[in-house]
């Protein structure tokens, strides 16, 4: 069960939380419970290395918006995947961009101002093309089944 290691237990209260996540299955549960928090639309910011957790943490996303997670692979070819549910769920995928430019034309902002989550792997490498008002979600691997994810 993921835990909170430093922070407040109150989201709204706290500027940072450091959690621990001993499992895909918690990883994927923080983005379930993050996407019922989450305001619509929203912007969801995730950086972390190959293998950190955050497609998990996306397919959590989606099941808390009412999709199905088991739906949710990594769309590094594709650059966008869009899920339906109660409510929607974009999903970038960032890591093969040549340039900085084919973020623009993929006409990101219009989905930053639509309804729904756009969730962005990858997310330090096109930081000054997202909004302000949005989630930073930093994944670390600490050992081969722990994360520690700061948000």
């Amino acid at each position: 069960m993921a835990q909170v290691v430093r922070g407040s237990r109150d989201p709204s209260l706290a500027a940072e939380a450091v959690l621990a996540s001993y499992s895909e299955d918690d990883t994927r549960k923080l983005g379930r419970d993050l996407a019922r928090l989450l305001p619509d639309p929203a912007v969801v910011a995730l950086v972390g290395t190959l293998g950190s957790g955050k497609t998990r943490l996306v397919q959590g996303l989606a099941e808390g918006c009412g999709c199905d997670p088991r739906s949710v692979t990594s769309p590094t070819f594709v650059l966008i995947q869009e899920y339906l549910g109660r409510r929607r769920l974009y999903h970038f995928d960032v890591y093969r961009l040549q340039d900085v430019s084919e973020f623009v034309d993929l006409g990101a902002e219009e989905y930053f101002a639509g309804s729904g989550i756009c969730a962005i792997e990858w997310a330090d490498r096109v930081l000054d093309y997202l909004p302000t008002a949005r989630l930073d979600v930093f994944l670390e691997i600490r050992d081969t089944d722990s994360r520690t994810v700061r948000v």
